[in-house]
């Protein structure tokens, strides 16, 4: 890598043999400067070129999951951590993985300053009160590295084998909205009441107290308007992702994850963010992610899995393919477009992209 002139890219790294346009990533396929709408944090005009008007530096989240003894388990950690990742994330589900909460207190103990995250947390299964004294305490244990990712529940297995009644995604948002801030008042000194329509709580005090102040990072997202207004209003973090109405991942979802699908969520968050816009992070889940030097060749083969075209995979917030300079560049695409800094990869891919992560995390 060279360094670069362009201001998008903070301290500024251009990978060798490729243009310093994002057509050169993976050509026709990528978002460019100027074929999109203009948010806070996209492109201003300056002397009749467009460069972002606010700049975050980029980081990098890991996806882990899957049970596996505890040696290994911190290893995980220790290796993420190593690699220059920011965080290590533990989704939420009843099948083939281990409990969040738990599985986040072992890898605390295992790093010194790798962020701990749940993405995202269902707040169907824990009562608010509960689950701000788990996540305080986790904050306290791990000296105030603990990222707070809640959502609304969308995965039909997870209702159908505990029998939690799955209500439709207007009552469950409700209820997450109710949630979040019956867990910031318990984040808060002092006793506090609240009447809601789906909680009611008398006298409580939330303990222990938070390392962070005021409260750990709170992250929603999701693919839906409602749930990405309330993340806008709400969250610190805005996690952007693939509409999962349908409640499995299927073809159906790959129209709700392209670009132009993409923008429309984006002016959701932005018109629901308001004046808080400029300080919240911006996040993606990348789903599909791999090295290759055969981009369109792999896309072919993966993309008709989610509904969509090599093309319009390629392209899409969610799918990361291509040389190391390529995604280099891809994601610097991503930043001017939507402001997209966040980061998250799947385990699989966490060595395979550890050059990416060395090319841009603090960048």
């Amino acid at each position: 890598f060279r360094p670069s002139d362009n201001p998008s890219t903070g301290r500024g790294l251009t990978p060798l043999g490729t243009g310093s346009g994002s057509k050169g990533a993976i050509g026709r396929t990528l978002p460019v400067a100027g074929d999109g709408p203009r948010s806070s944090v996209g492109p201003v005009s300056h002397r009749g070129v467009w460069w972002p008007a606010m700049v975050r530096s980029f980081r990098f989240s890991v996806q882990a999951s899957a049970p596996r003894p505890a040696a290994e388990w911190r290893e995980i950690g220790r290796r993420a951590e190593d690699l220059g990742y920011s965080a290590l994330s533990v989704s939420d589900h009843l099948d083939a993985e281990m409990a969040p909460l738990i599985a986040l207190a072992v890898t605390a103990e295992a790093t010194r300053d790798l962020r701990l995250t749940t993405c995202m947390l269902n707040n169907d299964f824990r009562h608010p009160l509960l689950l701000a004294k788990q996540v305080a305490t986790l904050d306290l244990l791990s000296d105030g590295r603990v990222e707070c990712g809640i959502g609304a529940g969308w995965k039909t297995s997870d209702y159908d084998q505990s029998g939690i009644p799955l209500d439709q995604p207007g009552v469950r948002i409700a209820r997450l909205a109710e949630a979040v801030e019956v867990l910031r008042r318990c984040f808060d000194e002092g006793p506090f009441d609240f009447d809601g329509e789906y909680y009611r709580v008398r006298g409580h005090d939330g303990q222990p107290t938070c390392v962070q102040s005021p409260h750990p990072l709170i992250l929603m997202g999701g693919g839906g308007r409602r749930i990405l207004s309330l993340a806008a209003a709400q969250a610190d973090i805005v996690g952007i992702n693939a509409n999962l109405v349908a409640g499995v991942i299927n073809e159906q979802v790959g129209p709700t994850a392209t670009v132009e699908a993409t923008d429309e969520k984006m002016g959701w968050i932005r018109d629901a963010a308001g004046d808080r816009f400029d300080n919240i992070e911006l996040q993606t889940r990348v789903h599909m992610a791999q090295i290759t030097d055969d981009p369109l060749g792999l896309a072919e083969l993966m993309a008709p899995a989610l509904g969509l075209d090599a093309e319009a995979a390629l392209a899409s917030p969610h799918v990361l393919i291509g040389s190391i300079g390529q995604c280099v560049e891809t994601l610097l695409a991503w930043r001017e477009r939507w402001g997209l800094t966040y980061i998250g990869l799947n385990e699989d891919s966490m060595v395979e992209f550890a050059p990416v992560v060395d090319a841009l995390a603090g960048v």
